[in-house]
């Protein structure tokens, strides 16, 4: 195993609390690692609904929710975060005072005096198909996501979906792949136009298969899949050879490993904090934005501000333990301004 990366503070969640944890973090000295087990930076905002309207966040009377992940990326850039993306956080272990083992789905393994959980309603979980018998073939010829391209070069690939997700992957992984056949149940497609525009002219050269209809069940051996069972639009019955399939049937939320950190949760599916620092039952734990739970907690970004804010003030004095914070203003500390790059 490699070395493990040492840092101030781990964040889980890398969506718009995350993002301004990174800022506030930043200003008091603290250097942040970011983990998301999504692909890309921006949590619900940039993956559910980028386009969604937001007019509640002070002094921007309208953005859109990825708009609202492009200005805060912007602004953070001065801080050099660093992103693990694709990953879970399945443990995270007290090994001294402050000092925290942080590790991974995927064997990465962080060692900081901060964790702060800004995982909005929780981790984002793969819906699984309604396929019986599909759960021995997942992670070994079943996957969710792809984490290693190289991994389907020359491999005969069942991408199944009409999502942005399954047409990304499907132009993505046909030049690697030995065949690539995508499956969706109707001739319709949820992704953007371009992408279908794109797969479609792949399908009319000859380079892909496009199969309308939905996969019944899979024959295999020892999580090994050699075939999936089709039934087709026209209620025929179809066999498609491959080697891996990959299900993209859109994504739920779920609280994840963070059930089994020890906290007392509130409603089985938020975790309590203090309204002085948003931390959480455990020292040097504290959880911002969606996640948590007080009196009063109302789930809007600028709430998420705003505990960002508090949580790094008490995040210091474990990062720099006997070491007096004075508070400044970006407006009036020059000191500040140089960090952001505007002095």
């Amino acid at each position: 195993m490699s070395e493990p990366i040492k840092t101030d503070v781990v964040i889980i969640g890398a969506g718009p609390i995350g993002l301004f944890a990174v800022f506030e973090l930043g200003l008091l000295d603290m250097k942040t690692h970011l983990v998301d087990i999504l692909d890309k930076i921006g949590g619900q905002c940039a993956e559910l609904y980028p386009e969604k309207p937001i007019y509640d966040v002070p002094g921007i009377p309208y953005t859109s929710a990825q708009g609202l992940v492009d200005a805060l990326l912007q602004q953070i850039k001065p801080f050099n975060a660093q992103y693990h993306l694709g990953e879970m956080v399945e443990t995270v272990e007290k090994i001294g005072d402050p000092l925290f083992r942080v590790r991974t789905d995927q064997g990465k393994e962080f060692e900081s005096k901060i964790v702060v959980i800004a995982a909005g309603g929780g981790s984002f979980q793969p819906k699984r198909p309604p396929i019986p018998g599909i759960e021995p073939y997942e992670g070994k010829t079943v996957h969710y996501a792809v984490r290693k391209m190289e991994a389907f070069r020359d491999k005969r690939v069942l991408i199944v979906g009409g999502g942005d997700s399954a047409l990304d992957w499907t132009l993505n992984l046909a030049p690697l792949a030995g065949r690539l056949t995508l499956l969706h149940r109707r001739s319709e497609f949820r992704a953007a136009p371009g992408s279908v525009n794109k797969m479609m002219a792949l399908v009319n050269e000859g380079k892909i298969d496009l199969v309308l209809g939905q996969v019944t069940a899979l024959v295999g051996a020892d999580g090994k899949i050699d075939k999936a069972i089709v039934k087709k639009n026209d209620g025929s019955m179809s066999d498609i050879v491959c080697d891996a399939m990959l299900p993209f049937f859109g994504l739920t939320m779920k609280l994840g490993p963070v059930a089994n950190w020890g906290f007392e949760l509130k409603n089985n599916e938020l975790i309590p904090v203090d309204t002085e620092s948003f931390e959480t039952s455990m020292p040097g734990i504290f959880a911002i934005g969606d996640i948590n739970w007080y009196p009063g907690k109302l789930k809007l970004i600028l709430s998420g501000f705003h505990e960002a804010a508090l949580m790094a003030q008490k995040a210091y004095h474990y990062v720099y333990p006997g070491k007096r914070l004075v508070f400044q203003y970006t407006t009036s500390s020059s000191s500040l301004q140089k960090k952001l790059g505007v002095a």
